[in-house]
């Protein structure tokens, strides 16, 4: 069973959070979930980030009170840590936050691949945790992240992590950690598959014979527009599909191909099979 809920804009704010949060991790995912953490009112004060090789933005960030790099044995207890490191450093990263653990913190990985039975084992017994994908339209505040606690984790710590990982768009909670490897394989790598779509689009419309500017202008408009018009739509996509698609006409031959035994249905559930057997893989 999930639960979930609608993007960021919906109002949301971290103006009154309270405690000291901790960010293991600068790089595009983390600086996505920062951004929109200060976009929703959350006290610079109230941000360590611990980032080894910080971009400019991020150093600037220390003129508003926010603390990068400080001595993690200095910092005392923290409300909540968000590990967003390379999950190939997180033997060695994630121990290192043990001065800032205490009862009431609770930590959250968006490492792709570490499971919630590696996280329990690096950290200090009894920790509270939460393993999350998001994936990458988080940058403009348009992700879609998946959540799976452990058992220590409380009704109050699970809304602390909601409302921080909302920041960068809708969030899901499931109960079954097993659902994750699917979730990577659907929304984490999803991304990449539309990007596919727009790139041999693109290429197809040059081979009709567009020019090859034009095409990709088409095909990068096309995409975005319907993924637009799918999020904005109280329709499924299937009815969408049926509202654009003539009988007999130029919709209609194209999905014929497309929609035929070994089409795009069956390669995409081969795609997915793929990634979520590699997930499973990486986990371990």
């Amino acid at each position: 069973m999930a639960t979930s809920t609608s993007p960021a804009q919906g109002g949301r704010t971290l103006r009154d959070l309270s405690g000291t949060i901790v960010l293991l991790g600068a790089g595009k995912m983390g600086s996505a979930l920062l951004e929109g953490w200060l976009a929703l009112g959350l006290d610079p004060h109230s941000v360590v980030a611990i980032e080894p090789a910080p971009t400019r933005e991020l150093s600037a960030l220390g003129g508003r009170g926010l603390r990068l790099n400080p001595a993690l044995n200095m910092l005392g207890e923290a409300a909540a840590i968000v590990i967003a490191v390379k999950p190939q450093i997180a033997p060695e990263a994630v121990p290192l936050l043990a001065p800032c653990l205490g009862p009431a913190t609770v930590v959250v990985s968006i490492m792709a691949g570490r499971t919630l039975g590696f996280l329990e084992r690096v950290l200090p017994q009894r920790a509270a945790v939460v393993r999350a994908m998001p994936n990458t339209p988080a940058a403009i505040g348009r992700g879609i992240t998946v959540a799976v606690p452990n058992v220590k984790v409380s009704q109050r710590q699970r809304e602390l992590v909601h409302a921080l990982l909302s920041a960068t768009g809708a969030v899901e909670w499931i109960a079954d950690e097993a659902l994750m490897d699917a979730v990577t394989a659907v929304s984490g790598s999803g991304p990449a598959y539309v990007f596919l779509l727009a790139e041999t689009l693109a290429h197809a419309g040059a081979a009709a014979g567009l020019p090859a500017d034009l095409a990709a202008r088409l095909a990068r408009a096309t995409v975005a527009g319907s993924g637009e018009l799918l999020a904005r739509s109280p329709l499924d996509p299937a009815m969408l599909r049926q509202n654009v698609t003539s009988p007999g006409g130029t919709t209609a031959a194209a999905l014929e191909v497309l929609m035929s035994p070994g089409g795009l249905g069956a390669l995409l559930d081969r795609a997915i099979a793929a990634a979520t057997r590699r997930s499973r893989e990486l986990a371990g």
